[in-house]
């Protein structure tokens, strides 16, 4: 498990500093996130730690409710005055979300001949 948090926060660490140092308006571990997926995407494999790994590592996935669960105390007030406001932009960017994840999947299964 410590091969794959190293790739993680590696992989975010670098983000981040990419991110800084160009000054883009972009989360670091999102950048971080795309620069993993170049480097799995460029090797054409999954290297043999993630593939063993990251089952375990998603299983767990659930303890990073918790800062959320706080955060949700911490704004209460907040989010009573503009609950509905921030509902809808939830609402819009899931299915902005949902909508984009089909579009690229058609179109990659579309490069391989399905």
């Amino acid at each position: 498990m410590l091969d794959l948090l190293l790739w993680l926060l590696g992989y975010q660490l670098a983000g981040e500093a990419l991110v800084r140092w160009m000054g883009w308006p972009m989360p670091g571990p999102v950048m971080g996130l795309l620069l993993l997926f170049a480097t799995l995407w460029l090797r054409r494999s999954v290297p043999e730690t993630l593939q063993r790994e990251a089952p375990r590592f998603l299983s767990h996935m659930s303890l990073l409710f918790i800062p959320a669960g706080g955060a949700l105390l911490a704004y209460a007030p907040m989010l009573r005055a503009h609950g509905w406001q921030l509902a809808l932009i939830m609402l819009a960017s899931s299915l902005a979300t949902l909508l984009a994840t089909g579009l690229v999947l058609k179109l990659l299964l579309r490069g391989r001949g399905h």
